[in-house]
């Protein structure tokens, strides 16, 4: 082999190294773009999907808190009613006291003494939690349970009375409704 077919093999095996590590060289950089480009939008689906789960979270806590908003004020609509319908049977009370004044003054007193405490209760309701009003109803009962045994009496007849009338009431509006 000549000299000139030396250097002429030697370039051609110099070229094809060079080639080769460059070709290997573009191959890495391609690789960590493209390495860089996958992460980059990883990060970017992260971050949308965490947004979108914490939009989706706050809607859900706002839901929640306008539906225990409007539990809440049902609620209370409720305890006003039970409220008045306490202190409208507390009144019934007071009624059938002045009836036994003249007879039995002893039995009046008593009465008189429940209707009091149907009375607060009624303000208990309006304006303490339901926790206060079984708290009192038995303590009441422990210091008098024969007047507490009677208020319950009371209590279901003027309920089974609200029934009833109530009950005539929805009755005789659709009667005349289709009278109508």
């Amino acid at each position: 082999m000549s000299e000139m077919d030396l250097n002429t093999k030697n370039f051609s095996q110099s070229q094809n190294t060079d080639s080769s590590q460059n070709l290997k060289d573009q191959v890495a950089d391609a690789g960590a773009e493209i390495k860089q480009r996958a992460g980059d939008v990883l990060r970017e689906s992260t971050d949308t999907a965490r947004d979108k789960f914490k939009e989706a979270a706050d809607a859900a806590k706002d839901a929640a808190a306008g539906a225990a908003d409007r539990f809440q004020d049902q609620a209370r609509e409720q305890q006003r009613s039970g409220a008045d319908f306490v202190g409208r049977l507390a009144g019934d009370i007071r009624n059938a006291a002045r009836a036994f004044e003249n007879d039995a003054p002893f039995a009046a007193r008593g009465i008189n003494s429940a209707a009091e405490y149907v009375d607060e209760a009624a303000e208990k309701i309006r304006d303490g939690s339901f926790r206060d009003l079984v708290d009192g109803a038995t303590d009441f009962a422990k210091r008098q349970p024969a007047a507490f045994l009677g208020l319950s009496v009371l209590a279901g007849f003027a309920a089974v009375r609200f029934l009833k009338a109530s009950g005539s009431q929805s009755s005789s509006s659709s009667y005349k409704g289709e009278a109508s």
